[in-house]
């Protein structure tokens, strides 16, 4: 295995890339650890709290499978504390595997990747406007990343962390508010551009303000802004949260993969 990556890992990411159009980012940046054989395996792992992500092409064999597990087992990633996103198949032989090492693995998240060819706008009408957050806006910002990671249950960090994700947001234009009639800032989305696609993420609506199609309208309208920019607007969700992919579903989002965490 080698420590790098090139055009032959970004090929073979290309045939995944609605399930694996993230990696294909994470794989380009500063990683703790970073594994390919260029053809049949690709391990990273940008550091806590962050998912272990393996990529494994759909006929992957068992004796493939089992030097995956042998890899993170060496590298010990099999210790409790780390999480893994990976297709079912390769999930399922984790959880089989560990059995007989003696941890409990299990499917923690089951995620759904959509992308959007032709956003289609929303049926429900509401109150207030989108809002393209500024400096200004960091410290509400912060507040927002952190209530979104905590309802997620994942990939949490400190609030100083949170602002420096904020900061870069910010700077590159990919962070937005939905402001209610009120002004108050009500919902937050993101985007971020992976290759030809656009990522988009942070979607997330305070609790007392949910139910009145805010999040709807502000991904809607941050979706035909990233196909305008001339991407391919693409996100993951939680399989398990119904209504929130209803509701993608509404507005244009067409299910392309399926991936989980194992934890």
């Amino acid at each position: 295995m080698d420590n790098f990556v090139d055009e032959r890992d970004y090929e073979l990411l290309s045939r995944d890339k609605y399930t694996f159009s993230v990696l294909s980012r994470i794989i380009g940046g500063e990683n703790t650890l970073l594994l390919s054989d260029h053809e049949r395996m690709i391990v990273c792992f940008t550091g806590q709290p962050y998912p272990v992500w393996i990529w494994m092409p759909d006929d992957a064999s068992e004796e493939e499978m089992e030097r995956a597990y042998r890899l993170a087992g060496e590298h010990g990633f099999l210790d409790g504390e780390h999480r893994f996103n990976v297709k079912y198949e390769l999930a399922e032989y984790f959880i089989a595997r560990a059995k007989e090492d003696g941890p409990t693995l299990s499917i923690v998240t089951n995620l759904f990747a959509y992308d959007c060819p032709d956003p289609v706008m929303p049926s429900d009408e509401t109150d207030g406007v989108i809002h393209q957050c500024t400096a200004e806006d960091l410290d509400e910002l912060v507040d927002f990343f952190e209530m979104f990671h905590d309802a997620v249950g994942i990939d949490k960090e400190s609030r100083e962390q949170y602002r420096l994700s904020a900061e870069e947001g910010v700077k590159k234009g990919e962070l937005y508010f939905w402001r209610n009639a009120a002004g108050r800032s009500v919902a937050s989305c993101s985007w971020h551009p992976v290759n030809d696609m656009a990522s988009i993420g942070l979607v997330y609506t305070r609790e007392e303000e949910r139910r009145k199609h805010y999040a709807e309208h502000l991904v809607y309208q941050v979706t035909v802004m990233v196909k305008e920019a001339g991407y391919l607007p693409m996100l993951y969700t939680d399989a398990d949260y119904v209504a929130s992919n209803a509701c993608y579903e509404k507005i244009g989002y067409i299910l392309r993969g399926k991936l989980c965490t194992v934890a």
